[in-house]
């Protein structure tokens, strides 16, 4: 009942930045967690940054400081400020969000993006 999409992924240079938004449609009465992980060819997802329903959040160890995560409430929408961007940025970015499927906020259900190319090069 809910579907994510993701935006503004591309290729971008070395150095350069972009960002990435997420809207999350359907039955949601509430987002508990949402935020990013990561593919990078022939490597495991890993985890880019998450933001809770408390504000805060979490980033992988490998962006931290470069890249950073927000969201808009009304729009049920995180973003991604990425930074400095390099080559090893390069993957396939999901958005992901664990989201309340009642107003008591009794239930929750994880759902992924169906991810976004970003891709780091000269």
């Amino acid at each position: 009942q809910v579907q994510l999409v993701e935006s503004g992924g591309g290729l971008v240079q070395p150095g350069g930045s972009l960002r990435l938004s997420c809207a999350a449609s359907g039955s949601v009465f509430g987002i508990y967690r949402m935020g990013w992980y990561r593919q990078p060819p022939g490597k495991q997802r890993e985890l880019v940054a998450n933001i809770f329903d408390d504000e805060g959040t979490t980033y992988g160890d490998s962006v931290r400081g470069r890249f950073t995560i927000s969201r808009d409430n009304a729009k049920n929408t995180v973003y991604l400020q990425m930074n400095i961007l390099d080559a090893e940025d390069t993957a396939v970015y999901y958005c992901n969000a664990d989201v309340y499927t009642s107003w008591v906020r009794t239930r929750r259900k994880e759902y992924w993006g169906q991810g976004t190319q970003v891709t780091v090069s000269s």
